[in-house]
């Protein structure tokens, strides 16, 4: 926990309110600084937004919630009893998944059930899957003071017990094994291969080149579970902000950060327009290419750092649908068949399958107000290589046209007559939107076993004062990281300005 700020200390500004950014600033506060966050949009919360359509609501952004106490910490570090703010509830199933051959299986909250279920339907011994997820959640113990809770940028850091204790049983970890090669030799039954593969998507990654490590991902779904907030996501960040709110954070709503200034080799504060913000510390919530070629044009980059892989994006459909369908639950996933092939077009040829992986998250089945009765509320995701000048206006409707034959042949009904509003978003918009870098939504893939150490840092080596936050930088994207992320940031800030 964060102790009061140093008398001389005082002020932060955030360049960005995504969730990291959030994070970082509650904490702050709590420890006594000053802080401003400058965010160009009308409202707070980065990727995490909503639209509404007709009678039709949507979270435009992120879909999964996972490791809630993250979340919880956040309120019980204030004081302040969450459920005036915030509320969610457990899910009762992860995910229903659907294969074209006939196959499918619903992921019971319980990992029993799930075990169970996959032994009926595909011939793995339950006591397998159990093991399975037994070896993840250790894999996930090992390494979450490792890569996740702190900086992997401060030598210092690696003599910790609990640090020591990840760095020894590093062999096992499977660093030098692709996900899909563990999945395939632990797993074997194709489908079963398949369906752990995917969480490599969580990062925005490839399984057939990410490393075996993050078979620790599906603890996080299968041994924790999923949750649900009530409002849906939107309401995460609409909580943390007014939780900032009262604790002191104030909000630049529509001002767009122009500068980060640096003055004798040292962040001095940000501008905006004419006018010039002084500051003790700069974070950036914003993608880290863009901060640099922006917002620090003038000062040498971290080329090398730049030049990573970046992580998938997504093509995503907003559909309001004029039925229900009983079949299907919260999270679906309908496969592709030939999944090695989809990941070569996204990450090495630049394009998309045309039979990809369909993604449809119905947030009305625990959120009945996001349609009318007797109707769903659609968010179709297909993962599609970042914005790197491919001619997406070409792009959208063959993929979409893909999407809904999948969708109507699996289901047997003609989707497309079933869309009742509609709306899309694809790299560009993400880019443009929240200056995620060729609309990635991840910062840099994990294609590699050294994805992690390469990561940008949460500060800067060279500019005293810069520090960042988010899911370009470490620990990654996704809700639970990015409010790491956050907690990091705040922590480091800490750390060099106690003395």
């Amino acid at each position: 926990m964060l102790k009061p700020k140093p008398v001389e200390l005082k002020k932060a500004i955030i360049i960005g309110s995504g969730i990291a950014g959030l994070s970082a600033s509650i904490r702050l506060a709590k420890a006594g600084y000053a802080v401003e966050i400058f965010e160009r949009s009308s409202v707070a919360g980065g990727k995490l937004g909503e639209k509404q359509l007709g009678s039709y609501r949507f979270d435009t952004g992120p879909s999964l919630f996972t490791m809630p106490h993250y979340v919880e910490e956040l309120f019980d570090l204030c004081g302040v009893p969450m459920q005036d703010y915030f509320s969610y509830e457990k899910v009762n199933e992860s995910c229903r998944y659907f294969w074209d051959d006939g196959k499918e299986i619903s992921a019971d909250a319980d990992r029993v059930s799930f075990a169970a279920a996959c032994e009926k339907e595909f011939g793995v011994p339950s006591t397998h899957i159990l093991k399975y997820l037994d070896q993840s959640q250790q894999s996930f113990e090992l390494t979450r003071s490792v890569f996740l809770e702190q900086s992997l940028h401060r030598v210092k850091n690696y003599f910790r017990k609990s640090v020591l204790r990840g760095v020894l049983h590093l062999p096992q970890l499977h660093l030098f094994s692709s996900m899909h090669r563990v999945n395939e030799k632990k797993i074997k039954e194709p489908h079963l291969v398949q369906l752990f593969d995917r969480f490599a998507t969580y990062n925005g990654s490839d399984p057939y080149r990410a490393p075996g490590v993050l078979t620790m991902i599906p603890h996080l779904e299968h041994n924790v579970g999923t949750f649900f907030p009530k409002g849906g996501m939107i309401s995460i960040p609409r909580a943390l902000v007014q939780l900032a709110i009262r604790c002191g954070v104030k909000f630049h709503l529509d001002t767009e950060v122009d500068r980060i200034r640096v003055e004798k080799g040292i962040a001095r504060g940000v501008e905006s327009g004419a006018t010039f913000f002084p500051a003790d510390v700069v974070i950036s919530n914003m993608d880290v290419i863009p901060t640099y070629r922006r917002l620090l044009a003038q000062e040498p980059a971290p080329e090398k750092t730049l030049a990573q892989e970046r992580s998938s994006s997504a093509l995503i459909f907003y559909w309001g649908i004029g039925r229900e369908f009983p079949q299907l639950g919260l999270h679906n996933i309908f496969f592709a068949n030939d999944y090695r092939r989809e990941f070569e077009l996204l990450f090495q040829e630049k394009s998309v399958s045309e039979d990809p992986t369909v993604y449809v998250h119905i947030s009305s089945k625990y959120n009945p107000h996001d349609a009318p009765a007797g109707k769903e509320a659609w968010f179709v995701l297909v993962n599609v290589p970042g914005n790197k000048g491919q001619n997406w206006d070409e792009l959208i409707p063959v993929i979409r046209k893909n999407c809904l034959k999948k969708l109507s042949a699996r289901l047997g009904v003609d989707i497309a007559s079933l869309i009742e509003e509609e709306d899309v978003l694809d790299p560009r918009s993400i880019e443009s939107r929240t200056s995620s870098f060729q609309g990635s939504l991840y910062g840099a893939a994990s294609n590699n076993r050294n994805a992690a150490f390469l990561r940008h840092p949460n500060f800067s080596r060279r500019i005293p004062n810069l520090y960042f936050c988010g899911g370009s930088v470490h620990p990654g994207g996704g809700i639970p990281l990015c409010l790491l992320s956050g907690k990091i940031t705040a922590d480091l800030i800490h750390q060099d300005h106690l003395q």
